[in-house]
């Protein structure tokens, strides 16, 4: 053998071992990642002579329960079997668990939702399906996240705050009122401006407008459905002057941080986010916030928790250490441990203390026995309820700008053409619709028109489109802008007045160049956001979408911004949805 053939055999032995190398340290990796097989992606098997407790709870008390689970585990309870307890907790929306529970998509074996309310509408169902309730014994409650509203302590001490009562009746008033503050000698902040979430998709939304309607009706007791649409007149008033609705309470409060006293007067949050707010955010906020107990009662949300022993993912093990848990997190302890975490414990001889504070924006003095506990809505409650706000609330006009540049091809316009057909069916009939698409240049696919007489013949035509060209991203932005500003101006000049915003979804940033960036935002956005001015709501659509420009057009506006994927696309369409 030639010494030409040994050195290239020698050569090609290293390269293999390089190759098995490689390979080796590849499956060593999967190995301590878990790797990609269907059975690495198994959860992790528990330590043996254990029983696991999982529960779902709602959002607001997430520090709380957080703190509470993980003592429990280090205090190491056990059954009455001998088997080691071990908590874990994933925090949630109220109505979205429901739905997950319901859609087999969700398996706790212990439920805390926000209000009874979503237990009764979760039992309605399972009781249909299944001829008995979900939870064998009643669900306990756990804590109060009393329901009000926020507002800038300036303004909130021209109403009269702490001390003298203010009720939704006070907030009606001022909202109908033409003069606005100037009815308080402050003038210079000009017609009252409100912020609620949707009733429809938030929990703190539909708690805060039940309570709107018990203090303009002011029920003795659980209000009728009949009695819900005596309040048209009044929740007309409040909607016209409402400018910001959303999916959860601390957005509403983000954007009120963000944009300043200018933007928004007051809105309808829980108790527990307004004082985090000031106490977690107060260096970024002009003033403080104050929390107002509507004095003609208002829902303190208990956030009971439901052991789901009747479902058949829960074993009776699951069962009894989750009642362990359960009267773990309703001992005097755990109870006096939630008011710093800006919740009220149960027992209202428990003194209230820092944060729970004047200072911090709410007034330790009130209670159950002071404030009136309105009680919670029932399932045909809270459909009327959610339909006389829809009934009620400024129209909206929305301009869909969609990005059918070339890197949308794929499953990117097939997802994105999905979602927006979603999103036009839950728009309600009287909202106006357009429909712009950009790539090499902007095409107007859909003029203005009410959404009930265009939602079919749009549906399919966004469905059909398809994804080729460059990215003229800023001009959509004016060409949006410009169209939904002159439909606002027309509507001043008739005497109406509508929501105005524009979804504008992207992958990439502007390959054409024409506006500039600079131009588009100099020439085409305003330099501050107003209540009601024209709202952008972009979505960047994927990792390579211009994240800092989409989320500067949101800030400016006083819109939102949204990063999605594919698989997420849908769940931003619907935030957007609530914020419409």
């Amino acid at each position: 053998m030639n010494r030409t053939r040994v050195v290239f055999l020698v050569i090609i032995a290293i390269a293999v071992l390089i190759i098995l190398s490689a390979l080796f340290v590849q499956f060593l990796g999967n190995l301590m990642d878990g790797g990609s097989s269907a059975e690495s992606e198994e959860p992790t098997p528990l330590p043996a002579g254990s029983v696991l407790v999982n529960i779902a709870s709602s959002n607001t008390k997430r520090n709380w329960m957080d703190q509470v689970v993980e003592q429990f585990n280090a205090a190491g309870f056990e059954t009455s079997a001998g088997n080691a307890i071990i908590a874990e907790v994933s925090h949630v929306t109220s109505g979205g668990s429901m739905n997950a529970i319901l859609d087999g998509n969700l398996a706790p074996v212990a439920w805390s939702p926000g209000d009874p309310s979503w237990v009764e509408q979760m039992n309605t169902t399972w009781q249909q399906r299944t001829n008995q309730p979900i939870n064998s014994e009643a669900c306990q409650a756990t804590i109060y996240a009393p329901l009000g509203f926020a507002m800038w302590r300036p303004m909130a001490e021209a109403l009269g705050w702490p001390d003298t009562p203010i009720g939704w009746d006070t907030i009606v008033e001022l909202a109908a009122d033409p003069e606005g503050w100037a009815s308080y000698g402050r003038p210079e902040w000009g017609e009252f401006r409100f912020g609620h979430t949707h009733p429809a998709y938030a929990n703190s939304g539909l708690l805060s407008m039940t309570g709107f309607v018990h203090g303009v009706v002011d029920s003795e007791g659980q209000l009728t459905a009949a009695q819900v649409y005596e309040a048209e007149e009044a929740m007309r008033a409040l909607e016209q002057v409402t400018s910001k609705y959303g999916r959860q309470a601390p957005a509403v409060l983000e954007l009120m941080a963000r944009q300043g006293p200018s933007y928004l007067h007051g809105a309808a949050v829980p108790e527990a986010d307004t004082v985090r707010f000031n106490v977690e955010r107060g260096d970024e906020l002009q003033f403080p916030l104050a929390f107002i107990f509507p004095s003609g009662g208002t829902i303190w949300a208990d956030h009971p928790i439901c052991i789901l022993d009747n479902a058949d993912w829960v074993s009776e093990d699951q069962a009894e250490a989750a009642a362990i848990f359960r009267d773990f997190l309703l001992d005097s302890e755990r109870q006096e441990m939630a008011i710093d975490n800006y919740l009220r414990p149960l027992d209202t001889t428990i003194p209230m203390h820092a944060p729970m504070n004047l200072d911090n924006g709410t007034d330790p003095r009130v209670s159950p026995d002071t404030v009136r506990a309105l009680p919670s809505p029932d399932a045909e409650v809270s459909a009327a309820v959610i339909d006389l706000f829809q009934i009620t609330k400024r129209k909206a006009t929305i301009i869909i700008a969609l990005d059918v540049s070339g890197s949308m091809e794929g499953d990117k316009i097939r997802s994105a053409t999905a979602a927006t057909t979603e999103f036009l069916g839950r728009l309600d009939p009287n909202d106006e619709v357009a429909l712009i698409t950009f790539n090499d240049g902007i095409n107007t696919l859909s003029e203005p028109a009410r959404v009930g007489d265009v939602v079919e013949g749009l549906s399919q035509r966004v469905s059909s489109l398809i994804a080729d060209g460059n990215t003229a991203l800023y001009g959509a932005v004016c060409e949006a802008t410009s169209l939904a500003t002159t439909l606002k101006e027309d509507d001043a000049g008739s005497g109406e007045t509508r929501l105005y915003g524009v979804v504008l979804l992207s992958d990439g940033e502007d390959t054409m160049g024409e506006p500039t960036e600079n131009q588009m935002f100099v020439t085409c956005l305003p330099a501050n956001a107003e209540a009601d001015g024209v709202k952008i709501f972009p979505i960047a659509f994927g990792e390579d979408a211009a994240e800092d420009v989409l989320g500067r057009i949101a800030t400016v506006t006083g819109g939102r911004m949204f990063s999605a994927d594919p698989d997420s696309i849908s769940n931003a369409y619907l935030s957007i949805s609530a914020e419409q």
